[in-house]
């Protein structure tokens, strides 16, 4: 089956080939306004996604494995049951379903709508579903080490919640990997895949919870 592709580019809206994809189509990124640097203008809206995680029951808040960083991932799902994915600038030929750390304090369901909104500009989604327990993958010592320079902390991998969200609004209004302007973005292109496609394009280290996470899930994709 074809996949539904957008391409984008942070800097110029200039159409990109994958192998694996067929009959792309190109997709305009929403720029920053001359008046903002980062518009955010649905604020609004996320303030409200935030109050419902929050009125709602707790996540399993149970202590994720010593050492391993705190972290949600989100596995967000559009009307024909195809799964988000970005590939990151910072590495060649990766893609992966968005994710982000937990702050301190914060309940992990509003770290995964937070985390949505900063990369990918979507506000517009609702938690369906979430794996009940950690799971946890460790760096590689290449990242291990340039990740301990860039966080100041030397973490053997990530302890990560995942939370599986249906995606409510409309791409061509909503989807912008420049996000909301309040992180340096991470993705460059965009596109939903099948759960064999989102393996297949992972990096190694993460293929095994990725893995665990669409089983979790599976349920809810067909």
């Amino acid at each position: 089956m074809a996949l539904l592709w957008r391409s984008f580019s942070l800097y110029s809206p200039i159409h990109h080939h994958l192998s694996f994809l067929s009959k792309p189509i190109s997709f305009i990124p929403q720029y920053p306004s001359s008046s903002s640097p980062f518009p955010n203008p649905r604020k609004p809206q996320l303030l409200s996604l935030f109050s419902r995680a929050c009125s709602s029951s707790s996540s399993s808040m149970e202590a994720p494995p010593q050492g391993y960083r705190r972290n949600v991932g989100i596995c967000l799902i559009n009307s024909s049951k195809k799964i988000f994915s970005a590939s990151r600038l910072d590495i060649p030929n990766a893609w992966q379903m968005p994710q982000g750390g937990i702050d301190d304090g914060e309940d992990p369901k509003v770290a995964a709508l937070r985390e949505l909104k900063e990369e990918t500009g979507v506000s517009s989604a609702e938690i369906i579903a979430e794996v009940p327990y950690w799971l946890t993958y460790d760096f590689p010592p290449e990242v291990r080490e340039k990740l301990k320079c860039q966080w100041g902390s030397d973490w053997k991998g990530q302890a990560q919640k995942w939370f599986l969200l249906k995606f409510t609004g409309k791409e061509e209004e909503e989807i912008n990997l420049l996000g909301d302007g309040t992180e340096k973005p991470e993705f460059g292109e965009w596109s939903w895949m099948t759960p064999e496609q989102i393996i297949e394009l992972a990096v190694d280290f993460k293929k095994p919870v990725y893995k665990k996470v669409l089983e979790v899930f599976t349920p809810y994709l067909h």
